[in-house]
């Protein structure tokens, strides 16, 4: 379900001009407008007094550049800069760099913690760092994140094809020049720091970062030193350049004496190995349906091999469905015009994202009511305990010096004042202090969430737990510390990753082989043990059709031409593309044929063996579709040899003579591979139902246009959901802001067609800052929905965990809330409740702010009143004649509460729609709950 690197890879457009669209990541704390002339000031101090002694110049050597050594070295020889070579394998601690004032670190992908650790001790006290190239991709999570705390910037994602470099020459950054311009083979580097600042851009779409820079490192976002990244004039020009931030460049045939035993004369050190490329050890799980996002991981090592070492693939693979969206909003603080569609986006996200925070401080300050308080537009009962006051101790963003200085209600009404004044701003072409308002006040926004108080809420809250993280918790103690730390952050649902890239997690008696690195023990077991005993469910996440992984191979230190544990058994069930690839071009997987009637058969007998020897609560379908394909680029899939037989019976023609310019057998060659895929579902969701009929069926899957799905996947879950086959679908909407995050979740959350199905959209945490996933998470709460999914625990960072312990976990919201997928009903009275505080506080806590007519409050409270005990009655008895009762007070409540809330909607419209967006959820709980516990056969109210 993931790509296991955290390069995202590019589109491309019909345009040549736009024949990259890159779909980067955007930090969404930009430098603050008003921190600017602090930093310039900063920006001119000098490093330490070395710098007017000269720079003494180390470059790193490791294995990672170590093919690409003889061009670093005959670069750095004409470049005529004295220099020592550093071997990054004896960097233990900080003694190691003594007498480097400068240290290059060209193209070097795997670092330690130790090399880590001393690499930042030795910049503490006065080094400076010069990186190239993907710098740390490699390395474990938690180096990752150390490395760009410390180089201010990453390595996001490779460019496809060579691109023009255009330099940016500022008061503040006089050391760039404009003659350092030219065509480089690189990638994107992401700012990660309030002091980090961009030195050049590529000129492509979105002028993303090329060269990025702090007061203590200089990022370049290319190979140095490789013949085809850059020209040796580029390389040289943009060293020089850099180490002239530094201090004074020391004359040539000058050599600094090697001040300490790891840093000796050039030609000193014997040769070291390359990483090895076709057998690595360390983890980079191959990508897949729920996770098909990059990702990176280190810890899984292979049995055989006994030295960690870095993967052989290192470029991101081009399969669009690993791409994670491109922020929807991008503002950085400039003088720059903005256009009239763009200024329309702005104020509208401002305007939103004020909604989401308030709607967020409502929730938390009512939750504060007793729990018993009668509220409809009523009074509310005595023992109300004390509202939560929302201050700068409880925001994500605390660090930020503004959140000490405003006050919540200060804060909320100046970003009102920032839209009022925003379209006059745009009118006077006053752009940058528009800008500036603007960043300012989202800013402010988002300290002002609440991060230290309780969410009585009924959700789902489920989190992918990936085959890696299972591995390196290496035993049942290991996994106990995983779901007691998921318990204690409120998760309720655990997607376990049963079946991967072939193996299965477990010792399986149908399934070829068992995952080498399980061996010994039985993961699945233990996790369904410890969720159950922490009031937990655990839903078994299965690869469907896609059975290898090239990524995966590495692991276990196989040929990447490996097709897995199935298709090397059976080979006549492997799928192909037009071309005769089992693998498609530019993807990871190869794929079952879904048509091959044994194939169908294996992967049933496979599920029932699941289900049939172990208590799961759910099976979750992945990669239940066919590859990515573009028939209008002549990249097309399904071509196995029992397809293509069958469709020949059916229509009298080999798939393979079909083209697209043939429309009418192009459909039906298209609607055929569909098939085969909705019909597996059915039979799979008959054959689960059968044998548990409280199993909950849900899906990962894509949330692209329908025919655009059909014609690219042959995915068409709403006819899954139409049918009843699953409960649940799981839309991978994995984006880096808010604002994307919408466009690609809204249409699925309301759609009619899913009526009667829980929609529930999945997160991409990797690269997410704590703050967006919070406020994506806030806006799935304020839409008609179920709950949210969390991609993956291997990117689930401490301070979300923390934040979500304080929340919504057991040190959080003291009761316990219905899960929507097992109680629909108790979930909808629940849900109401949790209205009717809101509605109780703004009228008790908040001197009457809920506006209504006088004559309309006791027609609000007797039917909020009514609408309370019907729901209540369903929750405690799920009877046909209590729903319809239900069904009826919910549809009388609805038909009058816009005319109920006119008055209030003047002022507040984005809490109206909130709230009559939560009464539609009710409305869709009410439908799941008749098709699942009122008309499924043998199915029951209550759980185990």
């Amino acid at each position: 379900m993931r790509s296991r690197k955290s390069e995202v890879t590019i589109d491309k457009s019909k345009s040549k001009k736009q024949k990259i669209k890159l779909e980067y990541l955007f930090r969404l704390f930009l430098l603050p407008f008003y921190l600017v002339p602090w930093l310039c000031l900063e920006m001119l101090l000098p490093f330490s007094a070395a710098s007017a002694q000269g720079i003494r110049l180390g470059v790193v050597r490791s294995p990672d550049n170590a093919t690409q050594w003889s061009g670093i070295t005959t670069r750095l020889s004409e470049s005529g800069v004295p220099y020592c070579v550093v071997d990054l394998e004896k960097i233990k601690n900080v003694a190691d760099l003594n007498g480097v004032t400068v240290l290059f670190l060209p193209n070097v992908e795997s670092l330690t913690q130790e090399q880590t650790l001393a690499l930042e001790a030795w910049m503490s006290k006065g080094g400076r760092a010069i990186a190239s190239g993907p710098v740390g991709n490699l390395s474990p999570p938690g180096v990752r994140q150390m490395l760009r705390s410390l180089l201010g910037a990453y390595w996001a994602f490779p460019l496809s094809e060579p691109e023009a470099l255009q330099p940016m020459r500022t008061r503040t950054q006089e050391w760039v020049r404009q003659e350092l311009t030219g065509t480089i083979h690189g990638g994107v580097i992401i700012p990660t720091s309030l002091n980090s600042q961009t030195a050049a851009t590529w000129t492509i779409s979105d002028s993303p970062p090329a060269v990025v820079t702090t007061n203590r490192a200089t990022f370049l976002g290319w190979r140095w030193g490789v013949n085809t990244a850059a020209s040796a004039q580029l390389d040289l020009g943009w060293l020089k350049a850099a180490l002239s931030r530094y201090g004074n460049i020391a004359q040539a045939g000058v050599s600094p004496p090697p001040t300490s035993a790891n840093c000796v004369a050039p030609g000193a050190l014997p040769n070291v190995a390359a990483a090895p490329r076709q057998t690595p050890t360390t983890a980079v799980r191959g990508s897949g349906g729920a996770g098909e996002r990059g990702r990176g991981r280190a810890g899984e090592q292979s049995p055989i091999a006994n030295r960690q070492s870095p993967i052989a693939n290192r470029q991101s693979p081009v399969d669009p469905t690993e791409r994670v969206a491109t922020a929807g909003i991008r503002v950085a603080p400039n003088g720059e015009p903005i256009a009239p569609k763009e200024a329309i986006a702005m104020r509208q996200e401002l305007q939103n994202l004020l909604g989401r925070v308030e709607s967020a401080i409502l929730a938390v300050n009512s939750a504060s009511l007793n729990t018993g308080v009668q509220v409809a537009g009523g009074a509310a009962e005595p023992g109300r305990k004390e509202t939560i006051s929302i201050s700068s101790s409880s925001t994500v963003a605390s660090t930020s010096p503004i959140s000490t200085q405003n006050t919540a209600l200060g804060t909320l009404q100046n970003a009102r004042e920032v839209l009022q004044a925003f379209p006059q701003l745009i009118a006077k072409r006053d752009y940058a202090t528009a800008r500036s308002q603007w960043l300012q006040a989202r800013s402010n926004l988002w300290n002002l969430y609440p991060t230290s108080s309780p969410i009585v809420q009924s959700e789902i809250r489920a989190i992918w737990l990936d085959r890696g993280s299972i591995v390196q918790a290496g035993s049942e103690r290991g996994l106990a510390k995983i779901f007691d730390g998921l318990a204690q952050a409120g998760i309720n649902t655990v997607f376990f990753e049963t079946v991967n890239a072939g193996y299965t997690i477990y010792p399986s008696q149908v399934a070829p082989e068992q995952n080498p690195l399980t061996k010994g023990w039985d993961p699945l077991a233990a996790a369904i043990k410890l969720a159950h005993e922490r009031g937990m469910e655990l839903h078994a996440w299965v690869w469907t059709f896609a059975v290898g992984n090239q990524r995966h191979n590495a692991i276990l230190n196989l040929s990447p031409d490996y097709p897995g544990p199935i298709i090397s058994a059976h080979p006549d069930w492997a799928n192909y593309d037009n071309q005769g690839r089992m693998i498609p071009a530019g993807q990871t997987k190869p794929f079952l044929d879904p048509a091959n009637p044994e194939v169908r058969r294996y992967l049933l007998s496979l599920c029932d063996e699941i289900l049939s020897r172990y208590n799961v609560d759910g099976l979750h379908l992945d990669y239940i579709r066919y590859p990515f394909q573009d028939p209008s680029r002549g990249s097309v899939y399904g071509y196995g040899k029992a397809a293509r037989q069958l469709f020949q019976e059916m229509a009298g023609v080999d798939p393979m003579k079909i083209s697209p310019s043939n429309r009418p057998m192009w459909q039906k060659w298209t609607e055929f591979r569909t098939s085969q895929i909705n019909s597996f579902v059915a039979e799979v969701s008959h054959m689960a139902r059968q044998r548990r009929p409280n199993l909950i069926m849900s899906a990962a899957v894509f949330g692209y246009p329908v025919q655009e799905r059909i014609q690219k996947l042959q995915q068409n879950w709403e006819v899954w959901a139409k049918r009843g086959d699953v409960d649940l679908v799981v839309p991978m909407a994995y984006a880096q802001d808010t604002n994307r995050f919408s466009q690609l979740t809204a249409p699925w959350l309301s759609s009619p067609d899913l009526s009667s199905t829980l929609v529930l959209p999945g997160i991409l945490l990797l690269n997410l800052p704590e703050i967006s996933a919070i406020d994506q998470i806030q806006f799935v709460r304020d839409l008609p929905n179920g709950g949210y999914s969390l991609f993956a625990f291997e990117h689930f960072s401490d301070r979300l965990r923390s934040i979500f312990n304080r929340t919504q976990g057991n040190n959080g919201a003291s009761l316990k809330e219905p899960i929507p997928y097992r109680q629909p009903f108790a979930s909808a009275a629940s849900g109401f409740a949790s209205l009717q505080r809101e509605w109780g506080f703004l009228v008790q806590t908040q001197t009457n702010q809920l506006q209504m007519a006088e004559g309309m409050r006791s027609s609000f409270s007797t039917q909020g009143s009514a609408l309370s005990t019907a729901l209540n009655q369903l929750a405690q008895q799920p009877t046909p004649t209590n729903f319809a009762a239900a069904r009826n007070s919910l549809k009388s409540f609805r038909s009058q509460f816009r005319n109920w809330m006119s008055q209030h909607s003047t002022q507040n419209s984005y809490q109206v729609q909130t709230w009559d967006n939560r009464l539609a959820n009710l409305e869709k709980l009410l439908n799941y709950g008749e098709r699942v516990l009122l008309n499924r056969p043998n199915s029951s109210a209550t759980q185990r």
